[in-house]
């Protein structure tokens, strides 16, 4: 028996949440004073009584259930699998109590099916965390959820698990339950909380990305209709276990654990501070270690398959996938990891993975543990942190091959006749592309197209604006090609076409990326005629909708990726070779929209194959923001607001009907997707709906006369200034007109112009101080810049009652002729939006571009040099604000 005094001594002088449990718990105290641990158990689960009420009931068992685990976690009475599933029994226990009170609140009298909860993550896999927050999909039987007899099923669904999540995250003297995340759902943006089962299947078996592939391999059914749940996992299993090996999907795990490294850079080091969770060698890489060999050999073998890391590390040595000693260690490390990560939450119930980085705190927890003090915790976790750092790195070989060849002195002397100043980067690029170690040149072929481009290569790689970071850039654009034997053989037929990449690679960032996805862009800049204005939205969505005989909707997605991702690709590098950015912004404005129109019909036919039309009733697509001034960057999202015509209570008439309002609302959330979701053949656009009436929490689409009805009665000042940006872009000649009767009603509408311009301000003022601009050059947020100009504009659109134009520079001209506003604002808005274009290519963070790339940026900008362009600017800055300086002043507060 364990010498349980000792236990709550550490628990009283370093755990101030569990010593105030055991004062609010003397039940599970009096057990635990006889280390009886199991009984302690019992106990908490009795502490929450039915006349609580179920969210109470649940808070207290949670709070008692914590002190009883980690009691017996401390001494060392059960081990860390016991742990993990107490904890995660409780939250499907949790979950089921809670989704009953939904339903039982809503329907009392009805069978409660038809929903489930999928557990993810540490919770699918029975691992989860002292104190940690729970990721569950939520999905939906339309056939057989309960709902009211006026009410839509998909409203329904929403509402139960909005109730769900709340009974279970509501916090009062007795804390909470748990924390809710239900953002691994596709798409959570723009998505309902709560999935029809059958467009999950949809999206999963169609558009997931590679990191959905692995979550799944943590789920379960944990809530609910567990045989819906059931048939759902059978359904999308083909996708996570995939027969043939997926180099996206282990890619996409490889580059998660990387992208953890950079963003939590501060974690990584290690010592006080250090990410446990996240760190280089912390339990993310022990997971994912596990994850990538199971996705590799997972479809074929399905012993491999448990969402269990320490099972599956067990499964993967007895297949003989990794040694046993390698899975011996990983799982003596995670053990360990997981321990301590569960001591620095036991302190005062917080989700935390990182050591204390102050001495004291770090004492703290080492002493909870048992240890002397934090030295002694750093020296327990070091050499295992170590080595499962170096054991993941052996999955991603990122690091040079520095070693040169015999004929270093030469190399060095070629490069420099052929102009590098300094050979050295060079000359270590060409090491790690001679090294062996990048996938696409593995193959002989592959590195003898490489050899014969080399000299022609190199020789226009030294007349580059900057050199170094163009090199730099292929080395990362080549690291992350398939095969690199065609587009090796297009440079060495097209000598232009080097010069141009060189170009590309030294200046712009976002097309290089752009390159290293898909280096077939090159071969669509090969014709003069890619450098013409784009075509009318017309022309374009034919070009980009069209399908040969046989292929499917699936073809329609990656066809419209590849179509669109060329066009923008060509205007990013008209941009680059002296093009106008105004024009080209134009020109991504009629790709985007032509993009919507073709992914947008070919969406709809799909979704009436299925479900059929319904009578006198269309969807029609509204745009705000820059897409609906028509004026796009490289980088612009669409700002896009759905709505439908006809009557809210008509039904379709397929052989699946549905009611118009659900059956508008599923083919939006399918537009949404089309546009949206990663397919094989890339990203697309990022679409934001959160402008539609209620923003997050209305629905995603409403009949025009709930759009007309909430413009008069409920909106807000803030929306009623986006709208003055807004056109539809998809949709009949009648529904345009119906939609811009609405447009022009709402904005024509006498209003009391001093509180609309008070409000303006205010919003103005707000943004400046919750969104500060990154820099001097972040023309959209600076002072005088491009949001300035547009509140200003607004506002004299509503002062005057004019000049509702969506295109912002022609509202801006009419203002101007009309005498409302000084006509240098036209030059100031030209420049800025210029500069605003050019930017997003070259300095994406909105920061000073480099050195090298200025005179590009000053020369797309009108200006002679850098020097000139920022004189412009600055005089630019000063005109818009007077100007906006003016019209606030007598709204400023005081």
């Amino acid at each position: 028996m364990t010498d349980w005094s000792k236990t709550e001594a550490r628990i009283r002088a370093h755990s101030p949440f569990l010593a105030r449990a055991l004062d609010r718990f003397p039940a599970v105290a009096d057990r635990l004073a006889d280390a009886d641990y199991d009984g302690a158990l019992a106990a908490a689960q009795a502490a929450g009584t039915p006349e609580d009420g179920v969210a109470r009931s649940l808070r207290r068992r949670r709070g008692a259930i914590a002190l009883a685990v980690a009691a017996a976690d401390l001494a060392g009475a059960w081990d860390m699998d016991r742990v993990t599933r107490t904890l995660s029994d409780f939250a499907d226990q949790a979950l089921e109590e809670a989704l009953a009170a939904a339903m039982r609140e809503r329907y009392p009298d009805a069978e409660h099916r038809g929903f489930v909860v999928l557990a993810l993550g540490k919770h699918g896999s029975r691992e989860l965390n002292y104190s940690s927050d729970i990721d569950p999909i939520l999905l939906y039987d339309p056939a057989t959820l309960p709902h009211g007899e006026r009410e839509d099923v998909a409203d329904a669904a929403v509402r139960i698990g909005r109730r769900m999540s709340e009974i279970l995250t509501a916090r009062d003297g007795d804390g909470y339950v748990f924390r809710v995340d239900l953002r691994l759902r596709p798409s959570p943006e723009a998505t309902p909380i709560a999935l029809p089962v059958e467009a999950a299947i949809g999206y999963y078996e169609s558009t997931a990305l590679g990191w959905e592939q692995a979550a799944f391999i943590r789920a379960r059914p944990a809530a609910g209709d567990k045989a819906l749940g059931d048939y759902f996992l059978r359904q999308i299993r083909p996708f996570v276990w995939r027969r043939s090996l997926d180099f996206g999907a282990i890619d996409a795990i490889v580059d998660i654990s990387r992208r953890i490294r950079d963003h939590y850079a501060q974690g990584q080091a290690f010592g006080p501070g250090y990410d446990l969770k996240r760190g280089r060698g912390g339990i993310r890489e022990v997971e994912f270690f596990a994850q990538v060999h199971q996705l590799i050999h997972g479809g074929r073998d399905p012993s491999l398959r448990s969402g269990n890391t320490r099972e599956a590390l067990r499964a993967l040595a007895a297949a003989n996938v990794i040694d046993a000693d390698v899975a011996a260690r990983l799982d003596a490390a995670y053990i360990l990891f997981r321990t301590i990560e569960h001591r620095l939450q036991m302190v005062e119930d917080r989700q935390t993975h990182e050591l204390p980085k102050s001495e004291a705190s770090l004492d703290n927890v080492a002493r909870l543990h048992g240890l002397p003090d934090g030295a002694a915790l750093i020296d327990l976790l070091r050499p295992h942190v170590e080595w499962v750092g170096r054991n993941y790195d052996r999955l991603s070989p990122d690091k040079e091959d520095a070693s040169l060849s015999h004929d270093e002195e030469r190399l060095k002397a070629q490069l420099i006749d052929l102009g590098f100043t300094d050979p050295e980067t060079p000359i270590a690029r060409i090491a790690h592309w001679r090294g062996g170690t990048i996938r696409a040149l593995r193959s002989a072929p592959s590195r003898e197209a490489l050899e014969a481009l080399l000299p022609g290569l190199m020789r226009t790689l030294a007349k580059a604006p900057d050199p170094s970071r163009a090199l730099n850039r292929l080395d990362d654009m080549i690291g992350r090609l398939p095969s690199a034997i065609n587009f090796f053989k297009l440079l060495a037929a097209r000598p232009a076409l080097v010069e141009l990449m060189a170009e590309i690679l030294s200046h712009a960032p976002t097309l290089a990326d752009a390159l290293s996805r898909r280096a077939e862009l090159l071969d669509g800049l090969i014709d003069a005629s890619a450098f013409d204005p784009p075509p009318s939205v017309e022309i374009l969505a034919k070009q980009f909708g069209a399908l040969e005989p046989g292929e499917d909707y699936q073809t329609l997605l990656d066809r419209v990726r590849q179509r669109v991702g060329d066009r923008r690709f060509a205007l990013g590098a008209q941009i680059i070779r002296g093009g106008d950015p105004l024009e080209a912004g134009r020109g991504y404005g009629r790709v985007a929209q032509a993009a919507i129109e073709a992914l947008a019909s070919g969406t709809i036919a799909e979704f009436e194959a299925a479900h059929g039309k319904v009578p006198g009733g269309e969807l029609v697509i509204l745009a705000l923001g820059r897409m609906g001034g028509g004026v796009l960057t490289h980088a612009s999202d669409l700002d896009l607001v759905y709505l439908f015509t006809g009557d809210f209570s008509t039904e379709s008439d397929g052989a699946k009907p549905l009611g118009a309002t659900q059956y508008f609302n599923r083919l939006a959330q399918r537009i949404t997707n089309a546009l949206s979701v990663h397919t094989a053949s890339g990203p697309l656009y990022e679409v934001d709906t959160r402008l539609r009436p209620s923003g997050a929490q209305g629905l995603l689409t409403v009949s025009l006369d709930s759009f007309a009805r909430y413009q008069r009665e409920e909106a807000w000042t803030w929306e009623h200034l986006a709208l003055t940006r807004a056109r539809p872009v998809f949709g009949s000649p009648s529904a345009y007109a119906a939609v811009d009767a609405v447009l022009s009603e709402t904005l024509q509408r006498p209003r009391d112009f001093d509180q609309l311009a008070a409000q303006a301000v205010k919003m103005r003022r707000d943004i400046a101080r919750h969104k500060p601009p990154a820099s001097n050059l972040d023309v959209k947020l600076v002072p005088g810049g491009l949001v300035d100009l547009e509140f200003l504009i607004h506002i004299n659109q509503f002062h005057y009652r004019m000049a509702f134009d969506p295109d912002l520079g022609q509202a801006l001209a009419q203002l101007v002729a009309a005498g409302h506003l000084p006509d240098g604002l036209i030059a100031a808005h030209d420049l800025i939006t210029r500069y605003l274009v050019v930017s997003r290519l070259v300095s994406p963070k909105s920061t000073e571009p480099p050195e090298a790339t200025r005179p590009l940026v000053a020369r797309a900008c009108g200006a002679e040099d850098w020097d000139g362009l920022l004189a412009s600017y600055a005089k630019a800055r000063q005109c818009v604000h007077e100007a906006w300086a003016a019209l606030a002043a007598p709204y400023q507060e005081e």
